[in-house]
């Protein structure tokens, strides 16, 4: 029988969940101390602007493949420019904190740029795990990755989710209300 938490348990969580958003730096520090003890690290990043359930899967999909997963977010500077000046709906923030309350989220490292060539230079995960929305050749940051001695994965379902289409639905259904 599954327990139901409490609101006191449940705002807990959500407060602790807050300690795995770090800096570049510090995530650094934890990934060389995982692999110096022969864990492999899986890294995937994205903007996660209205997180949904493509998002899910390809979070949940790609943890199983290392032992600790770390999530890039692009900051608010490169989502506007990579997805238009009305976004992010959310800030870095309150996305940063939503992805680390997934309990498969080990850490989460905000970072400026359009793609994750630089963090990735920088952290050097043993995976880079993108959706299926690339391939393993369409990857952005595939030749960073790749030039370090990393591997690819590709994770998530078909490509069939997108924040844009809710945000057009969200439109459609609700308009000026």
């Amino acid at each position: 029988m599954i327990k139901e938490a409490t609101s006191k348990e449940i705002s807990t969580q959500f407060r602790l969940s807050e300690s795995k958003i770090v800096g570049l730096e510090r995530a650094k520090i934890l990934i060389r101390d995982a692999q110096a003890q022969g864990k492999s690290v899986v890294f995937t990043n994205g903007c996660f602007d209205v997180l949904h359930v493509g998002h899910a899967r390809s979070i949940l999909d790609a943890a199983p493949l290392g032992d600790m997963l770390v999530v890039g977010l692009n900051d608010d500077e490169a989502v506007r420019s990579l997805k238009g000046p009305d976004r992010p709906l959310q800030s870095q923030e309150e996305r940063a904190r939503l992805i680390a309350a997934m309990r498969v989220v080990d850490l989460v490292v905000i970072f400026p740029g359009k793609t994750a060539d630089r963090v990735l230079d920088e952290l050097r995960p043993d995976i880079h795990a993108k959706g299926t929305d690339y391939d393993e050749k369409s990857v952005p940051e595939r030749d960073t990755v790749l030039a370090y001695g990393g591997k690819i994965a590709i994770t998530g379902d078909p490509k069939n989710h997108s924040t844009k289409d809710l945000i057009q639905e969200a439109r459609e259904r609700f308009g000026n209300q």
